[in-house]
């Protein structure tokens, strides 16, 4: 089976100092022996199949990962696949803790992109969760029925958008605060732009 073609502009993400250097390294040769597009999206290095993404490699504090963007719909027989967040809808991760303990899962790691390649190519789609699904917290709930303006607004954002709001007004334990978040951020709502616009 052929390599794919390293791109150059993901090298500064091989060659920086990190902890997981080795470990970056590694899954890279294994993902560039699936045949995979090697591409810089979101400051790191991404593979896809028909310019669809299929995994992403990642680099946290404790452990590096790799993010398969529809990791929901992959089998998982081997229960190793972690959800990021609680409001985390397609994406998995599979996580590493060292360069050596993914030398030993090779064969493991190959079928999990290979199946994430399949589910690609048979058009398979991850059902999100719409946003009217969402339970949003009482203080936003208030500013939606006070503001007809606000309501439509929020409505005509994307849903993740909308997602990210109601995590963001959701989070704080505090009335006090998840009122202060929603107060703060009406006027961005209004404008239609999302939380980190």
């Amino acid at each position: 089976m052929a390599k794919s073609i390293l791109n150059p502009k993901t090298d500064f993400f091989f060659e920086g100092e990190s902890k997981w250097h080795e470990a970056y390294t590694k899954l890279r040769t294994i993902i560039t022996e699936c045949q995979l597009a090697e591409e810089l999206k979101w400051g790191k290095p991404c593979y896809t199949h028909d310019n669809k993404n299929i995994v992403l490699i990642q680099g946290f504090k404790d452990y590096c990962a790799l993010l398969f963007f529809k990791g929901a719909l992959l089998k998982d027989e081997d229960n190793i696949l972690n959800k990021i967040g609680e409001n985390t809808q397609a994406a998995r991760q599979l996580r590493f803790n060292n360069a050596k303990e993914i030398n030993s899962r090779k064969a493991q790691i190959k079928a999990y992109i290979f199946e994430a390649i399949a589910v690609e190519k048979a058009g398979l789609k991850v059902v999100l969760r719409k946003s009217t699904e969402l339970v949003y917290p009482e203080e936003f709930k208030a500013a939606l029925a006070k503001s007809p303006a606000l309501k439509k607004a929020f409505l005509a954002l994307s849903p993740g958008r909308q997602n990210a709001y109601n995590y963001f007004f959701s989070s704080p334990k505090l009335s006090k605060t998840r009122a202060t978040r929603v107060e703060n951020s009406i006027a961005q709502i209004l404008a239609g732009k999302g939380l980190n616009d």
